[in-house]
């Protein structure tokens, strides 16, 4: 934030630990009513604005084509296309501009319930750990807060993943009409599929990028970065590297979001299959039908678009949590 600023902060910490792409530091600039209203519009401008590489990375997640024999898939279009930039252009030219997009409101509700819960769970844990050694109250606090909020807000990853992956043929027209048709056709176990993916992301990115960060930090702390950078620098390497770590339960976990009655109609372009089903086959199985499949790089798909969303996503968080939270104190000064 502000001059650089400090990469972990000793009073709050807010950590996007598998969603977005984002590390947002929340700083005792303002009051805590401040900060929470001013990251919430940070967050929800963001997650607009990011919106489109975040439906083109979850069609890529599903595309289910051989990376190591394309020939493999029968039937196949006669042009296939794996690279971002060409699913970019067919999402473009089959779709329109709105499709990019598509799940938003769900998961505008996502951001910003997952943020308050998070948000709440970390503080209070931090409180009830505080004789622990910083280091180690920041990992169990923020791996309790990140598995606590997925869990809670899952149905809303769900709806956003199944909205983001439907094509022309619309499975679902409304938020509450997806909420319906889910419960009618799936009972409340089909908000929760590849649950068990979503949480388990949270600790193993926790220990990566806590370790990473603060085996990098005092290197970087030694370079002479502007503006005292040198904690940003290490936060980001620290977060690509957790990201790339636990990316594949991501893969995993979009595909088994999609699973169930209306999977055959989930289709990321035209002439692919649709997802495979999985369907019993619970996180490890699925992860060793995807190797199976496609070849170790099919659980990286996507990855790249995963990892360019967090430099738009960080900076446009930082650039309006601070303008909003200037607004805010500015507004209370002139009361």
């Amino acid at each position: 934030m502000s001059g650089g600023g400090t990469y972990l902060k000793d009073e709050v910490r807010s950590e996007d630990i598998y969603q977005y792409g984002i590390s947002t530091e929340i700083e005792t600039q303002g009051s805590r009513g401040q900060v929470v209203v001013a990251g919430g519009i940070a967050g929800l401008v963001s997650r607009f604005c990011i919106a489109p590489l975040d439906v083109l990375k979850i069609r890529m997640q599903l595309q289910i084509h051989s990376l190591t024999d394309p020939l493999s898939i029968p039937h196949r279009p006669r042009r296939l296309a794996p690279s971002t930039l060409s699913t970019f252009k067919d999402i473009l030219r089959n779709e329109g501009v709105t499709a990019f997009w598509k799940g938003n409101v769900s998961a505008e509700l996502l951001y910003v319930t997952y943020g308050a819960l998070q948000f709440t769970t970390y503080t209070t844990c931090t409180t009830l750990l505080a004789s622990l050694p910083p280091s180690l109250n920041a990992f169990i606090a923020g791996a309790t807060a990140g598995a606590t909020s997925t869990a809670i807000t899952y149905p809303l990853d769900l709806l956003r993943t199944r909205f983001a992956a439907q094509g022309s043929d619309k499975v679902y027209f409304s938020v509450l009409g997806s909420i319906r048709d889910i419960a009618r056709t799936e009972g409340t176990r089909g908000f929760f599929q590849g649950l068990g993916a979503g949480v388990g992301q949270v600790v193993p990115y926790m220990g990566v990028f806590f370790a990473a960060y603060e085996s990098l930090r005092p290197a970087f702390a030694s370079l002479e970065l502007p503006y005292g950078s040198g904690d940003a620098t290490a936060g980001v390497i620290a977060s690509v590297t957790g990201k790339t770590t636990v990316f594949p339960l991501d893969v995993i976990r979009k595909r088994l979001q999609v699973q169930g009655p209306t999977r055959m109609r989930f289709v990321p372009r035209q002439g692919y299959r649709a997802v495979a089903d999985y369907a019993g086959l619970g996180l490890w199985g699925t992860g060793k039908a995807i190797v199976r499949k496609e070849g170790w790089r099919g659980l990286y798909r996507g990855l790249t678009v995963g990892l360019i969303k967090s430099a738009p996503a960080s900076a446009v968080t930082m650039w309006t949590y601070e303008r909003a939270l200037k607004v805010m104190k500015e507004a209370q000064k002139a009361i």
